[in-house]
């Protein structure tokens, strides 16, 4: 494929085939790139993660970042800009230059957060074309095993009993696990249960592990080792189905929860103006890269269901999922940052 190779193609490459060709002569489908792009990538490419390391983003933007610079013989690296909601660093790249060297992995913020802030640092459309989407990953609620738990309805009926002494781990407000959080307290009147909103999923989780919480509401990729050691004890997925290697492990949906269904996207964003073709080669290495077998196995074994869909695949569903959780916050009674 033309775009493939476009990193290998130099301007003294490109004028040099030009001339060999002549001048009156049409150039071949690697040769119609701009001269400005023509040597796309000759330098680091960074991937802003809008969240503290540790969390379902970071994981799947260091492995994708890996992968992608052996693809592209460049470097390609991560850089944790949490805060806000994931606002400060999606921001930072609205503003980035459109050249295709800083990009973003954005997550189920990006289209949860234009529902719940006043005020915004980004447009979701005006001020982003999307790469393409990577994978999905379902939620999961879990415990200490010491707390003597085994079911939600179980925790359900212990935390009633005494809701003062219970709180619940979540990452920043916003993200579709703190509002699946949310959402179960409402249903179950749990609201004396404090909900402790942390930078990110990775903090949530380690504050279960440190025992400082009872409940943590977070995406199942980095939970997904801990369940398996048995550091933790799942007590729900939130997918639509169980998880192919936690089959023990029930649905909210077979625990008596209708429609509790919540997951996390992760898909690359470039800032609005990123040159076509430049989009076009990130989208076809990433697309490539997940089509690898050992890549769908690494993933999946990560706890993400991988999607890869094309940027505009990508954006239909973020238009979808916009008005979508709108909804889901003004249900739930959460008032606008």
């Amino acid at each position: 494929m033309a775009f493939k190779y476009m990193h290998r193609l130099t301007r003294r490459r490109v004028l040099a085939a030009s001339a060999a060709f002549g001048s009156g002569a049409m150039l071949g489908p690697a040769l119609r790139i701009p001269a400005a792009s023509a040597g796309y990538p000759d330098r680091p490419i960074k991937i802003v993660v809008a969240n503290t390391p540790g969390g379902p983003s970071d994981i799947i933007a260091r492995m994708m970042a890996a992968a992608m610079q052996g693809a592209m013989n460049a470097t390609v690296f991560v850089e944790n800009k949490g805060g806000a909601g994931g606002n400060i660093g999606m921001g930072s790249v609205a503003r980035a230059e459109p050249d295709g060297y800083t990009i973003l992995l954005s997550t189920s913020a990006f289209a949860v957060n234009p529902g719940l802030y006043q005020m915004l640092p980004y447009d979701p459309v005006k001020d982003f074309t999307a790469i393409c989407e990577l994978a999905v990953s379902p939620h999961v609620f879990a415990v200490k095993p010491d707390l003597g738990v085994a079911t939600m309805k179980e925790f359900v009926a212990v935390a009633k009993a005494s809701p003062e002494k219970f709180n619940v781990s979540t990452p920043p407000i916003g993200t579709t696990p703190q509002l699946q959080a949310e959402v179960l307290k409402l249903r179950e009147g749990l609201q004396g249960m404090a909900t402790i909103v942390f930078p990110g999923g990775g903090d949530a989780l380690k504050a279960l592990i440190g025992g400082t919480v009872q409940l943590n509401s977070g995406v199942l990729a980095p939970a997904h080792p801990q369940i398996k050691a048995g550091t933790i004890k799942a007590l729900a997925v939130t997918g639509r189905t169980r998880w192919h290697d936690l089959p023990e492990i029930p649905t909210m949906l077979e625990s008596g929860y209708p429609d509790f269904v919540f997951e996390t996207y992760t898909a690359l964003m470039a800032p609005a103006k990123t040159p076509a073709e430049v989009v076009a080669l990130l989208e076809q290495v990433a697309l490539d890269i997940l089509r690898r077998p050992d890549m769908r196995d690494k993933l999946t074994e990560s706890g993400f269901e991988v999607t890869a869909k094309p940027g505009k695949e990508h954006m239909a569903r973020v238009a979808s999922e916009v008005p979508m959780f709108r909804d889901i916050i003004a249900q739930a009674g959460i008032k606008k940052l």
